[in-house]
């Protein structure tokens, strides 16, 4: 499943803007042309209930991503976000922000990029530098661990901070991990990789799975950045599909899985993913990649036509009777001037035994 040229047009579920015809990168298809894909179909084996209890619950989370020197939503409102990267103040569009900015026309203006052009979360355009130019890449940090930012021609930088919460609790999960060997973690998705470094700054080893090589290579320079070119982190491009389905014939398993899948996408070969498709076919095979001493699984989904419960109760199907307890709800940004909140995604997580306790 490739994820698309940047993280941003997984954002609302609708099929991105064709990509700039070239020999790499040809137009996708819109899914009704799709010829019948013998290989695709192939993945995609006949479904079961996995049987069991459901697991002891809790719904309707929202885990707030707060201000702080890395990054600050400093105000939001008709339709735009005006958010600090930490030096470096950026706008852009919002769609969710229906509500008036809280802060004055003067506090916008101070803007150091400001993006323009297509206002839908699909399409393409580009920065402006009101306060003269800049660099398309930039220095970032991330609980003091340096990473490569970028204006991408969608908008993004190439890191989403209400990942935030998920990241920190996966650093403590392997932290207070004592399972005799090191931590093994599987990244899905996993785009600029900061996830991957966080969890193996912690100490975890690392398997980081993208179609994209273009993301694998910024990747790979924020471990650069990071200082940590000697961590142990297998740098994959493939189906992410393709790669569960086949570690999971090898027996190999993981003590803690991310996944952030896109709603649509193609991977290295074509491979042509639809979340509501083939999401829980991926499930079934993450499961089986669960190690006996399963300390996490994150499932995110941006801003595609569903609600929360939706992840949560596929969860409930594939992992039933399994130890641990499932958490879902929503991931927000909290607004530095006000009591606004923006929520940007939903996330479904599997918790084993003891992990996390019963924070909220």
């Amino acid at each position: 499943m490739a994820k698309p040229r940047y993280k941003s047009d997984r954002k609302r579920g609708k099929t991105p803007a064709p990509a700039p015809r070239n020999k790499s990168n040809p137009p996708a298809k819109p899914r009704h042309m799709d010829a019948p894909a013998p290989v695709q179909e192939a993945l995609r084996p006949a479904r079961k209930k996995a049987g069991g209890a459901r697991l002891p619950e809790r719904t309707g989370m929202v885990l707030r991503a707060k201000p702080d020197g890395d990054y600050a939503l400093l105000d939001s409102g008709r339709g735009e976000k005006l958010e600090r990267y930490g030096s470096t103040l950026i706008r852009r569009p919002e769609g969710q922000a229906v509500w008036l900015p809280t802060l004055g026309p003067s506090a916008w203006d101070k803007a150091h990029a400001v993006f323009t052009g297509d206002t839908d979360e699909e399409g393409a355009g580009r920065w402006r530098f009101p306060r003269g130019a800049m660099e398309e890449t930039f220095p970032l940090s991330f609980d003091g661990m340096g990473y490569w930012g970028r204006f991408t021609s969608f908008r993004h930088t190439g890191v989403f901070p209400e990942q935030a919460t998920h990241w920190r609790a996966m650093a403590e999960a392997i932290n207070s991990a004592d399972l005799g060997r090191p931590v093994r973690m599987l990244n899905l998705f996993g785009y600029t990789g900061l996830a991957s470094l966080v969890a193996a700054r912690a100490g975890a080893v690392v398997t980081h799975v993208d179609a994209s090589k273009k993301a694998i290579g910024w990747a790979r320079e924020n471990q650069t950045r990071a200082g940590l070119d000697d961590a142990p982190i297998r740098w994959i491009c493939d189906d992410a599909l393709k790669f569960v389905q086949r570690e999971g014939r090898r027996g190999n398993t993981y003590d803690i899985i991310l996944l952030d899948p896109p709603a649509y996408g193609r991977g290295p070969k074509g491979e042509v993913w639809h979340l509501f498709d083939d999401l829980p076919t991926l499930l079934d095979a993450v499961a089986q990649l669960q190690s006996d001493r399963h300390r996490m699984t994150v499932l995110t989904a941006y801003a595609i036509r569903a609600s929360h419960f939706a992840l949560h109760e596929l969860m409930q199907e594939v992992l039933a009777g399994r130890p641990g307890r499932l958490e879902s709800g929503e991931l927000v940004l909290e607004q530095e001037s006000g009591s606004v909140s923006v929520s940007t995604s939903m996330f479904s997580r599997h918790l084993g035994e003891g992990v996390l306790g019963d924070e909220a």
